[in-house]
């Protein structure tokens, strides 16, 4: 295109005079993906910039994206990287690290090829997220995180973008974004769908996922959500998750009230069907402006998988709030190869994740004392971590070697954060106002298209709000004081209680019984923690090595196994646990119990006065 344009105001300037002083348009950025003829499972990547007045340029595949907070270093699955002339030459070009090209004789330069191999392949996926990994099975499925796939020149991360993508015909696009046009081949056997973006921003924020045709799509209010799913053995389709979808989506919607950042939302689901062997082995979704990606194993059970995606999918879906609506510079002006970090991580993945939680018990999908749970089971987790480290300065320096392993704590400490505050603001407000009503006045004062300053956004929160509120980010958020939660909890009328309740044969909530030898990959059950009821009579010891499940022999590599099938456990079944104990094998035989252990929760308290109830209300129903 670039080059016919050329040569057309070239024949033009022979006709009419002056037409050496008419400025041509600027053209896109032309990224085109090959799905068609796949080598070893990779794919070819061009992408054609217009032209360079400069001497030399550098391209570059990003290190980190928007909603990872991790390094990954794209680049790595990349090879055979080429700079061509207008003569289809190979220029100059100098590979500087994992994630970028310098290329001398810029001004020459027409494009840029490369392959590009799938994480989902690579051993440990390259230690990527699988939600925010690739796939490249031929013919079949083309998972594409498309920062995985185009990158970008040096200071061009601003300019529009033509995405052309050559697929099979018989495979459709999952995404939310619209196709601008499809052309089909002269044989019919593929086509072409091309896409126009107005920055690289959305070419990271619109994955696509090519597959055989299962969607299926419902309408909330004004906005319609497109669910699309590859479940390779059939186990699953659209139209089965649709109605947990379709609730879930409908609660979330009516929480939220007139927040709304989009007529459109896709759901993209990537069903796992030999988790971690040459397939995903890591679960969960990774959140965009208009849509999410979420992995998962094929193996679960419909009403586990329905249970799963609620809790999942909302989270994600919560991030039209924050980060996407309400957001620092350092997130709308993302520099994928040197990320500068937001301090606040407590709101952006916090929040979010306290929302998820909240709309459940406010929409009646979980009852109170299942709110109140899984809030003490983020404070039990959240104590692994140091608790008198400014969360701000550990947000600000996540991509460190010394805080990066706090990570995790942002989806505990973070949602107790959300939590504290929103029952602070329902005491000052005398239950009229919380943490949701917050975060509409910031979306209303910023907005997805204008970001704030991150040392200013506390400052606005207590404007916004009240005086008192600068003491509880002072001593909890940028200070080294630990939340007093049973403090927080008492002004809604709820007192400690130890009680027996029922929890999984290997995992009590998030915090499993068993661990892995690194050394052997063998399954350890733990002895810094009680066993559970079933474990104990079963005659389970700490420090066991746990051996085979009824004759399947389990290591960490298929642990995950292991716990999906003890879900389906029934009461009075028969177990046969073989075990090496002090290295001799140990048989255990019985029949399974519902697993029951002790724990310290909070529940309502019997004689509650009447701020206590109304904060309660306000707080869980408000």
């Amino acid at each position: 295109m670039k080059k016919i344009i050329v040569g057309f105001a070239a024949i033009t300037s022979l006709f009419a005079c002056k037409t050496q002083n008419i400025v041509q348009p600027e053209q896109p950025v032309v990224a085109s993906i090959n799905l068609i003829d796949v080598q070893d499972d990779k794919v070819w990547v061009t992408v054609d910039p217009d032209k360079f007045t400069t001497e030399t340029t550098t391209f570059y595949i990003p290190k980190t994206v928007p909603g990872t907070y991790s390094t990954d270093n794209y680049g790595r699955f990349s090879e055979g990287f080429k700079a061509l002339d207008y003569k289809g030459k190979e220029l100059p070009a100098v590979k500087v690290d994992d994630n970028s090209w310098t290329i001398a004789n810029a001004d020459k330069l027409d494009k840029v090829m490369y392959m590009v191999n799938d994480t989902f392949d690579w051993e440990e996926e390259g230690n990527v997220y699988s939600m925010a990994g690739t796939n490249i099975t031929a013919g079949k499925n083309f998972l594409l995180n498309l920062h995985g796939f185009v990158g970008y020149f040096k200071d061009m991360t601003e300019k529009e973008y033509r995405l052309e993508i050559q697929r099979p015909a018989d495979l459709i696009p999952g995404t939310s974004l619209t196709v601008s046009q499809t052309m089909n081949n002269e044989t019919g056997t593929s086509k072409t769908d091309i896409y126009n973006l107005k920055r690289y921003f959305e070419v990271t924020d619109n994955p696509i996922m090519y597959a055989a045709p299962d969607t299926t799509s419902f309408m909330v209010q004004d906005m319609q959500v497109l669910i699309d799913v590859y479940s390779p053995n059939k186990k699953f389709s659209a139209e089965g998750l649709k109605p947990a979808m379709e609730k879930m989506i409908r609660a979330q919607k009516k929480f939220l009230g007139n927040i709304n950042s989009t007529n459109k939302y896709a759901i993209l689901i990537y069903l796992a069907a030999t988790p971690g062997q040459n397939d995903a082995g890591n679960f969960g979704a990774l959140e965009h402006h208009t849509s999410t990606v979420v992995v998962m194993p094929e193996t679960m059970e419909q009403a586990a998988m329905e249970k799963s995606l609620t809790d999942i999918v909302s989270h994600e879906f919560f991030h039209i709030i924050t980060p996407l609506s309400v957001h620092s510079n350092e997130i709308h002006y993302f520099d994928y190869n040197d990320p500068q970090m937001s301090q606040h991580l407590w709101m952006y993945e916090g929040v979010t994740e306290y929302f998820a939680n909240l709309f459940q018990v406010n929409q009646g999908l979980i009852s109170n004392q299942e709110f109140y749970n899984r809030m003490i089971e983020k404070i039990n987790i959240a104590k692994n971590f140091d608790d008198t480290v400014p969360f701000t300065l550990m947000s600000k320096n996540i991509l460190t070697d010394e805080y990066k392993d706090s990570y995790y704590n942002v989806y505990q400490k973070g949602a107790l954060i959300g939590m504290a505050l929103d029952i602070r603001l329902r005491e000052l407000s005398g239950g009229k106002k919380g943490i949701l009503d917050l975060m509409k006045k910031l979306s209303a004062k910023y907005g997805k298209n204008k970001p704030f300053e991150d040392d200013q956004l506390i400052s606005d929160i207590v404007a916004l709000t009240y005086p008192e509120i600068q003491d509880f980010f002072d001593s909890y958020v940028t200070g080294q004081t630990p939340i007093p939660y049973y403090e927080f909890f008492a002004k809604a009328g709820l007192e400690e209680a130890q009680v027996m309740s029922e929890v999984g044969y290997f995992l009590k909530g998030q915090t499993p019984y068993i661990t892995a030898n690194k050394e052997t990959s063998q399954i350890v059950f733990r002895d810094d923690i009680k066993l559970n009821t079933f474990l104990s009579e079963l005659g389970v010891e700490g420090g066991d090595t746990l051996k085979s499940v009824n004759g399947t022999e389990y290591t960490i590599q298929n642990v995950y196994p292991l716990i999906q099938s003890s879900m389906e456990w029934k009461e009075g079944d028969t177990i046969k646990m073989t075990l090496i104990r002090n290295g001799e094998e140990v048989v255990l035989e019985g029949k399974t119990i519902t697993p029951m252990d002790k724990d310290l929760k909070v529940i309502e308290k019997k004689n509650v006065d009447s701020d206590q109830m109304e904060i309660r209300n306000a707080w869980l129903k408000g």
